[in-house]
């Protein structure tokens, strides 16, 4: 029997119907259509059964349509030019015609038996060849008739022109991941002597994924056949790949993936069938008549890519493969020695190089070491990136990077007794390797455990790696909350990493052109975290700290300028209202500015843009920025340990009495310091508790005309900061946007 099914939407009392080239449907009349049915469980899903022998007909090729009947005698047909079609054969079970949907006519039809079929093998001549292809849907044959796909093909042609014998294991939705624990049943126990492997990037989520994380499913698509490569070879078999392959959801920055995901595969020393040549039309997606559906080729574009199969890379027999494999390259190749205990040998096949000094003296690896260097680039033929050590210790470099031209670019310090081995990243981003939390070409964030992630920075310059990078924030909650610190320099600034329940919670640094990993040192707890809160006058400190690079998300007082140090107090006192209310607020074009007239040492600068018609839009963002402020300020009165308010600028004894007064009621028992950084005598001040004092003057307005004055103040800054405990180990950052429960 044959099932015709099609997917169509109707309203209530229409149906579909089917009208053809033969007596029982019709022979085109829709007086004798014959009718499909549907129902709440299959809807749109529409379909009929018939019996192929009351279908033949000239050539065993039935034409038809389908039919959308809208009583009471209202009939539209799915096409005016062209109509379906379908091969009349005799089948032995129940054949499901997916047509799709309605209206949509393809080329080429595409049906599979009902209940499956039992994997088809052919006998293996004498002396031949035994091939696994292992894949997904696509290797599978779906969309094809009768599933007769381009493995299918494949299998036919091979096993008549030599005798092979190949042997399908493909599965619906099958990635990089699934294969590789699955390749122990599907492929291992047949002890093949060659292994097709044919994935996809569309399976791997390439077409549904942000962009951002479009670099990081390009990495793990080909660390996984790598990994599959590496598997194959080590059951004794010869491997080779299914070319990538375009998708009808693809874009133009998919498409760049894809390009550089085929020319990379080209590169593997592996044969790869080269399917995006014969299927592409230049922009990643199916060349028009090729397709049945966004991921699936149809017979035609399986028949293409059978096509483009190298037929003579399997004109041989198992000894002559067997004496081929003789012949490959060993797993160690010598690259360099000195005669005295130091080498370099590489794996030719994983570009793994490994590095001995057997000696009681430290080397130096470098670019000005040119005999090194040239026998690097002539012998071990690495590849450009990043290499990291496989068992990292503490003596022993954790990364190196290889230029363009396959020498090494950093100065490595080898000590005595090593005997490392280095590996391309790409090893990292395998399945099951690590977890990738975040990748976009330049910067990774790999989790290798619960107590250990690393970073990768492939890029020439320092990275910031900062909370209010949103996507790596909230990449690091996979981590579990605590304190890391970077395994080779603990105690250097911008080298302890912390993590809450929202992700990352400080700034850190990484290194050009290199890997470093942080460890898992304590829970959040054990550091008493400093918030930093500016208090005015101005926008020095807030200058200051962006200089120092420990400045964080705006607090109220950041970009205003505040000459009254009571006003202040009575704001924060008051706890913020008021502050931003328009009937309080008075803009004077002449100085582009805006007057508060309840505390008249405040006023805002900046607000005003030069498309503002009238003042509502500017006072409806005040109203966002500055709520959104004094959220963090009052979040992080709450959550830090301790609280660092700076104020620059003259202050009288009473004022400064007063502040503290206030401070003391919103921190309650919490430890905090009032520091006032003026040009005046600090004996009216110095005794007054929590409060501390240095005698500079930061000129907000010098520093934004001279650079090398902005850089001096921001030097002593950082130093009154050290001289007092406070940096980026223990600084307490607040979120850009506070939690909701705050």
């Amino acid at each position: 029997m044959y099932r015709f099914q099609v997917r169509a939407h109707t309203q209530p009392g229409e149906y579909i119907a089917i009208v053809g080239s033969v007596p029982k449907l019709g022979m085109w009349s829709p007086a004798q259509a014959l009718p499909l049915t549907t129902n709440a469980d299959i809807y749109p899903l529409w379909q009929i059964e018939l019996d192929p022998t009351h279908l033949v007909h000239a050539e065993n090729r039935l034409e038809y349509q389908y039919l959308h009947i809208k009583p009471p005698n209202k009939v539209e047909w799915e096409s005016k030019l062209k109509n379906r079609a379908v091969p009349i054969e005799p089948t032995p079970e129940l054949l499901v015609i997916d047509n799709g949907y309605w209206g949509t006519i393809e080329p080429y039809a595409y049906s599979y038996y009902e209940y499956g079929t039992a994997p088809l093998i052919l006998p293996q001549r004498e002396g031949s060849l035994k091939i696994v292809v292992v894949g997904s849907s696509v290797a599978a044959g779906c969309s094809a008739w009768k599933l007769r796909g381009w493995a299918w093909l494949l299998q036919q042609e091979l096993q008549r022109r030599f005798g092979h014998q190949v042997l399908l294991h493909a599965k619906l939705g099958a990635n990089v991941t699934n294969i590789i624990d699955w390749f122990p049943d599907l492929v291992a126990n047949h002890r093949p002597d060659i292994v097709i492997v044919a994935l996809s990037l569309g399976n791997e989520g390439l077409a549904s994924a942000p962009s951002y994380e479009y670099k990081a499913i390009q990495r793990r698509f080909e660390s996984g056949l790598q990994k599959l490569l590496d598997m194959t070879r080590g059951i004794g078999a010869v491997p080779m790949l299914g070319g990538v392959y375009p998708n009808g959801h693809y874009n133009q920055d998919h498409y760049n993936i894809l390009l550089e995901t085929h020319h990379r595969m080209l590169c593997w020393e592996v044969p790869v069938f080269n399917w995006l040549g014969a299927l592409d039309n230049g922009q990643g997606r199916w060349k028009p008549g090729l397709f049945f559906d966004h991921a699936h080729p149809n017979s035609e574009g399986h028949r293409l890519m059978f096509a483009a199969i190298p037929l003579e890379l399997f004109d041989l027999n198992r000894a002559q493969l067997q004496e081929k494999q003789k012949q490959q390259l060993p797993d160690k190749v010598p690259v360099f020695s000195d005669e005295q205990g130091f080498h370099l040998l590489v794996n030719p096949q994983t570009k793994a190089l490994r590095i001995i000094n057997a000696t009681r003296y430290p080397y130096v690896i470098s670019p000005a070491w040119r005999e090194l260097q040239e026998a690097v680039q002539n012998k071990a033929n690495l590849l450009p990136g990043i290499y990291t050590l496989n068992h990292p210790n503490n003596n022993t470099p954790l990364s190196f990077f290889v230029r363009g031209d396959r020498t090494i670019e950093t100065v490595l310090e080898i000590p005595p007794g090593t005997d490392s081995e280095y590996a391309a990243t790409f090893h990292l981003f395998a399945p099951k390797a690590c977890q990738i939390l975040y990748y976009d070409g330049q910067l990774g964030l790999l989790k290798e455990s619960d107590q250990r992630l690393r970073i990768l920075n492939e890029t020439d310059h320092e990275y910031n790696i900062h909370p209010m990078w949103q996507e790596v924030r909230t990449a690091l909650k996979a981590m579990p909350p605590g304190v890391y610190k970077d395994t080779l320099e603990p105690e250097a600034q911008f080298r302890t990493m912390m993590i809450g329940k929202e992700g990352l919670e400080s700034r850190i640094k990484a290194r050009p052109k290199s890997s470093i990993i942080y460890e898992y040192r304590s829970p959040l707890s054990a550091i008493s975290r400093v918030g930093i809160i500016p208090l005015g006058d101005r926008c020095a400190v807030r200058m200051l700290l962006y200089k120092l690079e420990l400045d964080g998300p705006a607090y109220p007082f950041d970009l205003t300028r505040t000459t009254i140090l009571s006003d202040v107090a009575d704001i924060i006192a008051n706890r913020f209202e008021n502050m931003w209310n328009p009937d309080y607020l008075r803009y004077n074009p002449s100085e582009k500015r805006i007057y508060h007239t309840k505390w008249s040492g405040l006023s805002f600068a900046h607000e005003v843009e030069e498309n503002d018609q009238n003042m509502y839009p500017v006072f409806e963002r005040m109203k966002m920025r500055y709520s959104n402020r004094a959220a963090r300020f009052w979040y992080t009165i709450k959550h830090a340990n301790e609280l660092l308010f700076i104020r620059t600028g003259v202050a009288d004894r009473n004022s400064v009495i007063d502040m503290v007064q206030k401070l003391e009621q919103i921190c309650g028992n919490k430890p905090f310091r009032f520091m006032l950084i003026s040009l005046q005598d600090a004996r009216d001040i110095v005794d007054i508790p929590h409060v501390l004092h240095y005698c500079f003057d930061f000129n907000p307005d010098r520093m934004y005309h001279d650079e090398h004055y902005w850089r001096e103040c921001a030097k002593t800054m950082g130093s009154i900061l050290e001289s007092i405990g406070v940096s980026s180990k223990n600084l307490f950052w607040c979120p850009p946007k506070v939690p909701k429960e705050d």
